[in-house]
């Protein structure tokens, strides 16, 4: 079994307490053996096969983002696990779960294996498959095995995948036992904002369609449903402050997450970006950033996931309404809170804790998340002085753009490792023999709330 020792690394370590964003960073040598931290606080002369010198290089535990949209199967031309994954290795991204609503959406336990056999093909990088909740699939969602969760469109979506119905979304919620998370926006008001603005060109008014009532009445509608199934339920991509009404009051059962779009984007931006930001659920106001941001420093949001949509630059230039919904952003996500921490913003116990750690523990992910002996060597070493400028050419997700094209960054992955292995580097590109793991979701060991010291691995 082979050795590789990082030496001489700034280690953002796990904190105590239940949110785990009190870590500290600490001067670490990391000792790997097959595949996993054998030791996190390692002799700088121990013997290893690898030496990697992290002088003036920081470590955190691979990036786990919770929400992604591949597009394969069906939808290749905007997407695919190859380019995606790369996009992710690129970024600090160790593992990914990716949504069901690809073509054909993955609905079944059929679906999701051809999803899993396809990815263990073609990924870079570890990666999980929710299952597709329908109107009518109880029996499917309950047999499924070893995998994230089930994923609702409570609106937003097309055929079967739409589950608006509250007689189905009760018996979703009554008579399933994995973790559910949902797009948390109410289409009979989208519908009626659509309709009063029918004939519109002006991208402004995608914000007016899918308004802050819409995600509000939708957010309120699911988390009610999860309070009172007493179910794991965990609301993607909140847009508005308004919907922290219904996250404020803790739960057991209720998680949350935020996306860089809705962080760092709002209305003002449609006049500079276009349709570059138009997302489901749309960008908001200056006010929503402010309070998305605070609602992540005080504990009522837990992760940070980018919900990566990408279209072709093409698709995106169509007028709007013909314009699609969605943006890459898995390879820019990372350096967009490293930014932030450079600014004095944010931590790096912070980051770690909303992008690795707390979704590890959402959904169950053994082994996962932290820099910790026994956990797996998914781990990103960053440059915090390091500045680059994020360009349309320069990306690898598979359309060449990005919404922050022409930004300047400081702070940026330079290597990112995937179980022990290094997948890429700055230097020296991708290794692309490298192929990523499904790994174990364990949903016994209760979710967020109660894994307070992290999720260990199944032997733990």
């Amino acid at each position: 079994m082979a050795r590789t020792l990082i030496r001489n690394a700034q280690a953002v370590l796990p904190g105590d307490g239940i949110h785990s964003s009190s870590g500290t960073v600490d001067l670490r040598h990391v000792l790997i053996e097959d595949g996993k931290i054998l030791d996190a606080d390692a002799s700088s002369t121990a013997s290893c096969d690898h030496l990697i010198e992290a002088d003036d290089l920081f470590l955190l535990p691979g990036v786990i983002d919770d929400q992604v949209h591949f597009r394969e199967p069906g939808l290749t031309h905007k997407e695919d696990l190859a380019t995606a994954s790369h996009a992710c290795a690129a970024g600090g991204v160790t593992t990914f779960l990716e949504m069901p609503n690809t073509k054909p959406p993955a609905i079944t336990i059929e679906g999701v294996q051809a999803k899993e056999a396809l990815a263990a093909e073609k990924s870079l990088v570890n990666y999980g498959f929710y299952i597709g909740a329908t109107p009518d699939n109880v029996a499917e969602l309950n047999a499924a095995q070893n995998v994230p969760g089930i994923k609702i469109f409570i609106g937003s979506s097309t055929g079967n995948l739409l589950v608006d119905e509250q007689a189905a979304l009760e018996r979703i919620f009554a008579e399933t036992t994995l973790p559910i998370c949902a797009h948390c926006e109410d289409e009979t008001t989208v519908r009626a904002n659509a309709e009063r603005l029918a004939g519109t060109t002006d991208i402004h008014d995608h914000s007016r369609i899918r308004d802050e009532a819409a995600a509000v009445i939708s957010t309120a509608r699911a988390t009610g449903l999860a309070r009172r199934h007493q179910h794991r339920f965990h609301v993607l991509h909140v847009s508005t402050g308004a919907e922290l009404v219904s996250l404020v009051d803790p739960s057991p059962y209720l998680t949350a997450e935020v996306c860089p779009h809705h962080l760092f984007f709002n209305v003002d931006d449609y006049d500079r970006l276009g349709s570059r930001i138009q997302m489901n659920p749309s960008i908001k106001t200056a006010e929503d950033n402010a309070k998305l941001w605070q609602a992540l420093q005080d504990d009522v949001i837990q992760v940070i996931a980018t919900d990566h949509a990408p279209h072709t630059l093409e698709e995106k230039a169509q007028p709007y309404p013909q314009s699609p919904s969605g943006l890459p952003a898995v390879e820019n996500s990372l350096a967009l809170m490293l930014n932030q921490c450079n600014a004095g913003k944010v931590t790096m116990p912070q980051i770690a804790h909303w992008m690795s750690d707390a979704p590890a523990r959402v959904w169950g992910i053994t082994g996962k998340g932290r820099i910790a002996n026994g956990y797996d060597a998914d781990l990103v070493l960053v440059r915090m002085n390091s500045e680059r400028t994020i360009r349309d050419e320069d990306q690898h997700t598979k359309n060449r753009w990005s919404p922050w094209n022409g930004e300047t960054l400081r702070g940026w992955p330079v290597t990112t490792i995937v179980n022990g292995s290094i997948v890429w580097s700055i230097d020296g590109g991708f290794r692309e023999k490298i192929r990523g793991q499904k790994p174990t979701f364990d949903h016994a060991r209760g979710g967020f709330w109660n894994t307070a010291d992290g999720i260990g691995p199944t032997n733990a």
